[in-house]
């Protein structure tokens, strides 16, 4: 997706490097992250900042995808701000027992593998969502930080597109 001037790569190249990094971390919470990517700049184009997001992002730590996942709120629960409730909109119409059962979901899956369970929600339905967790218990705690990781470099492309049409940017 090219925006030209308009996009999230113009968008960013236009704000100073504190400003910049303050705008990556709405996308992603990794300090390490929003930081890395901010040096890369000027991006020649919106691909070019989405291919230098997840090149940053594969070459981190995982204490760093940590700290990503640690912004996020539960499925299922408010918080995390606009974009983390338009992205989990299909937890709005469903039913309780759903509700409770995604909610004894997360907790299990946080005392097994100690962060969130991170999935891109947008556009997924409850039902779906639901189903991913309880398949995602399954997994080792390796295996199961590579699929969040993943998820949370999906979440975080969705974001960079918003930065283009999203809220106003920051100061300079």
């Amino acid at each position: 997706m090219n925006h030209g001037a308009r996009g999230p790569a113009a968008r960013l190249n236009g704000l100073a490097r504190d400003a910049a990094q303050r705008e990556l971390r709405r996308c992603c919470a990794s300090e390490c992250w929003a930081s890395e990517l901010a040096t890369r700049r000027p991006f020649a184009s919106d691909a070019a900042l989405f291919s230098a997001a997840d090149d940053v992002w594969w070459n981190l730590e995982p204490d760093d995808w940590r700290e990503a996942f640690a912004s996020h709120p539960r499925i299922g629960e408010r918080g995390g701000g606009a974009w983390s409730a338009e992205e989990q909109a299909g937890m709005s119409d469903a039913p309780t027992t759903l509700e409770v059962e995604i909610r004894e979901g997360n907790r299990a899956y946080e005392a097994k593998f100690g962060h969130v369970f991170l999935i891109c929600a947008t556009g997924l339905s409850a039902a779906e969502m639901a189903a991913a967790l309880a398949r995602r218990l399954d997994n080792d705690p390796d295996t199961e930080l590579r699929i969040a990781a993943a998820e949370q470099a999906r979440i975080t492309k969705l974001r960079l597109q918003k930065l283009a049409t999203g809220e106003p940017p920051v100061t300079k």
